[in-house]
């Protein structure tokens, strides 16, 4: 049985991982929590340990804190592990941004889901308003081995297939391309995007457009461009709307916008998000 230090068992992402593993027979559950923390653990009837007991025992260490958190815990956390256990982080910012202490004979992993997706099979209702992945909707993950040994792959990997099931593809990746994946992808540049379009939305209704009708064209049309961009359906956009779109993005976008790939632009992104900036 593999015994797993779950830090911050009482947040949101400690509850996802507390319910997803607490019944399997191949783990045993180590809770760790703040004072406060373990005050809620209690109130559901789940008895905490201690943070020196969990970690010295754990084969895996799950840190389930906020990005700014981790690496000021892990500090904490990785000497006291046991040689040859596995550090598991959920996002990739910190690991990025260097805020994990140098090991060499422990085991660091990062996972990240990728939410379900706007195109699916999902019949079910509730899976359907499953947008965030709180275990009713199918979603891929994307998992990266910063360093130790390659067994600890699959192992981890188990581990974050059922914290985040059901799963739709589980994908290996470097550490790099995950930062690229996030921040820079999914929020740098597709949040502001989409933040872009609610406010181009918002625009019309203030210069009278009645509100729903703008919702209903917004929401619409946003279906339909999706599966034509990412080729869902076997259609092109008109002559018209090919041109409009390359008059509008020299107007909307900096030229050099896909510089927020690069690994200094990335660097900077990250070191934000765990609060060094």
């Amino acid at each position: 049985m593999i015994k797993i230090a779950l830090i911050g068992a009482a947040g949101s992402m400690g509850t996802r991982a507390l319910n997803s593993l607490k019944d399997d027979p191949d783990y045993k559950l180590l809770p760790v929590e703040s004072e406060k923390g373990e005050a809620v653990l209690r109130e559901r009837g789940i008895e905490p340990v201690s943070q020196s007991d969990a970690v010295g025992q754990a084969d895996v260490v799950l840190m389930t804190v906020p990005d700014i958190l981790v690496g000021t815990i892990a500090e904490q956390l990785v000497p006291n592990m046991a040689s040859s256990a596995i550090l598991i982080c959920l996002d990739p910012a910190a690991p990025y941004a260097g805020e994990l202490p140098e090991r060499e004979d422990v085991t660091y992993f990062v996972t990240h889901p990728a939410h379900p997706p706007v195109f699916n099979d999902e019949t079910d209702k509730d899976a359907r308003r499953d947008f965030f992945g709180s275990g009713q909707a199918k979603q891929a993950i994307v998992n990266a081995l910063i360093q130790g040994p390659e067994e600890h792959y699959a192992k981890a990997e188990a581990i974050a297939v059922k914290m985040f099931r059901p799963i739709l593809r589980s994908h290996r990746v470097t550490l790099e391309q995950m930062a690229m994946l996030e921040p820079a992808m999914s929020e740098t540049v597709a949040a502001t995007c989409i933040t872009v379009m609610r406010e181009a939305m918002d625009e019309a209704i203030r210069r009278g457009v009645p509100a729903q009708a703008a919702r209903d064209f917004m929401m619409g049309h946003i279906n339909v461009e999706l599966a034509i961009v990412f080729e869902v359906i076997d259609w092109e956009f008109s002559d018209g709307a090919k041109n409009a779109i390359k008059e509008a993005k020299a107007n909307l976008f900096q030229s050099d916008w896909k510089k927020v790939f690069e690994p200094g632009e990335l660097l900077v992104s990250v070191n934000k998000i765990v609060g060094k900036v």
